[in-house]
C-alpha cells in the first residue's frame, strides 16, 4: 500500500504540469497569427509587454503559495480570501469554464491538423470532426477516473515527449536562418497592413495570454505537493521555459518566409513553416508533435478543470455534489460536469466562422478575471502588511510586482475589446445559477449589497451580449 509520502508530487512532475499545461495548442499556431499582425519589431514588443506582465503574475503565485500556504485550492481561494464569496466563485467559474473552452480548442487543433492529411476533417469544425472529437473527450474521461496520480505521470511522459518536436523546429530554423529576410520583415514587410504598433501589439495580446494560461497549475495542485517550497519553484521554472521556447517559434520563421506568406498558411502554422525549409516530411513531423502535444495538454487541463471545481465545492463555493471523489480519489462529479460541458462547446463550433480562433480568444477573457482577482489579492495582503510581521523587508517589493500584474491583466482585458467582455458576461450571468444552489444548500444568504451589484452588472452584459450574438454584431 502506498505511503501518504509517495503520493505527493515531487518538483519535476509539477514543472512538468505547468509546461504541459501552457505548451498546448497555442504555441503552434504562433507563427500564422503573429504573422498577421506584425512583424519582428511588434512581435518583440508584444512579448517584452506580455512576458514582462506574466512574469509578474508568476511571482504573485510563487509569493502566495509561500505565504497563503493555507489557501491550496490555488487562483479561486485567493479571490474569496480578499474580496468575499461571490467574487470567490465567479473566479472559480470564470476559470473552470475558461479552462473547458481551452480544452474545446485543443479537439479543434486536432482535427484541423488532420484536416491538412484528411479533407473530411476540414478546419477541425466538420460533423466528422466533431463526432471524432466527442468519442476522444469520453476516452479520456474514463482513463482520468482511473486515478489522477496515473494520470499525472502520463503527462509528464508526454511532456517530454511534445518538446523534442519544437526543439528541432527551432534548430532547424536557426540554422536556416537569413538575416536579410530578417531585416525585411522586421516591420511588417510588402504587403503589410495599414495599423499603427499599438494596434499591431493589441491584435496578439489574447493569444499570449492564451499560450501563457497554464502558469498557475503548480498552484491549482498545491495539495498534491511533497514540499510546499516546490510549487513557486514549479511555476518560476515552467514559466522561464516555456516563455524561450514561445519567442523562439515566433520570431524564426520571419527569417526563413516573408512576412505575407506565413499570415497566408493554415493552422497549425508551424507545420507548413517546416515543410517550407526541410519539405513535406517537415508537416508530418510537426502535425506528429501536435498531436502529442495538444493530447498531453488536454490531460493536463481535464486535471485542472475538474480540481478547481472539486475544490471550489470543499469549500462550499460550489454545490456539495462536485465535492465527491470516487475509489481512486478523482473527484468524478466534478469531471462529468467539466466533459459535459466541453462536449456541448465542441458540438457549438459547427456554426463558427473560425472556430479555433473563437476558443482561444474566450478562453483568454474568462481566464483574464480569475488572474485580475489574483494580483489585486496579493496587493491587498502587502499593502496591509498581512504576512510580513517577521519579515518586513520584502513587502515594497511584493506591492510593486503586484501593482504591475494588476495593471497588465487590466490592459489585458482592455485590448481584448468589448466583444470578448461581454461573451464572457453571457457565461458568468447563468453560471451564477452553480452559486444559488451551493448557497441555498448551505441556508446562507445569497448575495450581499455589493455582490448584488456585480451579479446585475453580469446579468446587463449578459443581455447585450445575447442581443448582438442574435442582431449579428458580435459574430463568433
Amino acid at each position: 500500500m502506498a505511503t501518504k509520502a509517495e503520493q505527493k508530487l515531487p518538483l519535476f512532475t509539477l514543472s512538468a504540469l505547468v509546461i504541459g499545461s501552457m505548451v498546448g495548442a497555442g504555441i503552434f499556431s504562433l507563427p500564422r497569427t503573429f504573422g498577421n499582425a506584425t512583424g519582428p519589431f511588434g512581435a518583440i514588443v508584444a512579448w517584452i509587454i506580455a512576458g514582462g506582465g506574466m512574469y509578474m503574475l508568476a511571482r504573485v503565485f510563487q509569493s502566495l503559495a509561500e505565504r497563503k500556504p493555507d489557501l491550496d485550492a490555488g487562483v479561486f481561494a485567493y479571490a474569496k480570501a480578499g474580496f468575499g464569496d461571490y467574487p470567490g466563485f465567479l473566479s472559480a467559474f470564470g476559470y473552470w469554464i475558461g479552462s473547458c473552452i481551452g480544452n474545446v480548442s485543443y479537439w479543434v487543433l486536432i482535427k484541423s491538423t488532420l484536416g491538412a492529411f484528411f479533407p473530411v476533417f476540414g478546419d477541425g469544425n466538420t460533423v466528422t470532426a466533431i463526432l471524432v472529437a466527442s468519442v476522444g473527450i469520453w476516452l479520456f474521461h474514463f482513463m482520468i477516473l482511473r486515478g489522477i496520480q496515473q494520470a499525472a505521470f502520463i503527462n509528464t511522459v508526454v511532456t517530454i515527449a511534445k518538446i523534442v518536436p519544437i526543439l528541432v523546429f527551432i534548430l532547424i530554423l536557426a540554422f536556416a536562418f537569413q538575416g536579410d529576410l530578417f531585416r525585411a520583415n522586421f516591420y511588417g514587410g510588402t504587403g503589410m497592413p495599414q495599423a499603427s504598433l499599438f494596434e499591431q501589439v493589441r491584435a496578439t495580446m489574447l493569444v499570449t495570454v492564451f499560450v501563457f494560461l497554464g502558469i498557475e497549475g503548480a498552484s491549482v495542485y498545491s495539495r498534491y505537493a511533497r514540499e510546499r517550497s516546490d510549487v513557486g519553484k514549479a511555476t518560476i521554472l515552467g514559466f522561464v521555459g516555456v516563455t524561450g521556447l514561445m519567442v523562439a517559434v515566433t520570431l524564426l520563421p520571419y527569417a526563413v518566409l516573408a512576412r505575407a506568406d506565413i499570415a497566408g498558411m493554415r493552422q497549425p502554422s508551424m507545420a507548413p513553416v517546416l515543410e517550407a525549409v526541410v519539405g513535406p516530411w517537415g508537416a508530418v513531423f510537426i502535425s506528429i508533435g501536435v498531436l502529442i502535444s495538444v493530447l498531453g495538454a488536454y490531460l493536463a487541463w481535464s486535471l485542472i478543470c475538474a480540481e478547481v471545481m472539486f475544490a471550489a465545492a470543499k469549500s462550499d463555493d460550489m454545490p456539495k455534489l462536485f465535492a465527491s471523489e470516487n475509489e481512486r480519489k478523482v473527484p468524478a462529479a466534478a469531471l462529468w460536469l467539466t466533459n459535459i460541458i466541453v462536449q456541448l462547446f465542441v458540438v457549438s463550433t459547427y456554426w463558427s466562422q473560425d472556430a479555433f480562433a473563437l476558443m482561444l480568444n474566450l478562453t483568454s477573457a474568462m481566464s483574464l478575471i480569475p488572474y485580475l482577482l489574483v494580483a489585486a489579492y496579493a496587493v491587498l495582503i502587502a499593502s496591509r502588511g498581512e504576512t510580513y510581521e517577521q519579515h518586513p523587508a520584502g513587502r515594497r517589493r511584493d506591492l510593486i510586482v503586484a501593482a504591475i500584474a494588476v495593471l497588465y491583466t487590466l490592459f489585458m482585458i482592455i485590448a481584448g475589446g468589448l466583444k470578448f467582455v461581454l461573451l464572457a458576461a453571457v457565461l458568468y450571468a447563468p453560471g451564477t445559477l452553480l452559486y444559488f444552489w451551493a448557497r441555498r444548500e448551505q441556508g446562507k444568504q445569497v448575495f450581499t449589497p455589493v455582490e448584488w451589484l456585480i451579479f446585475v452588472l453580469a446579468a446587463v452584459g449578459c443581455v447585450i451580449g445575447i442581443h448582438g450574438l442574435v442582431t449579428g454584431s458580435i459574430t463568433v
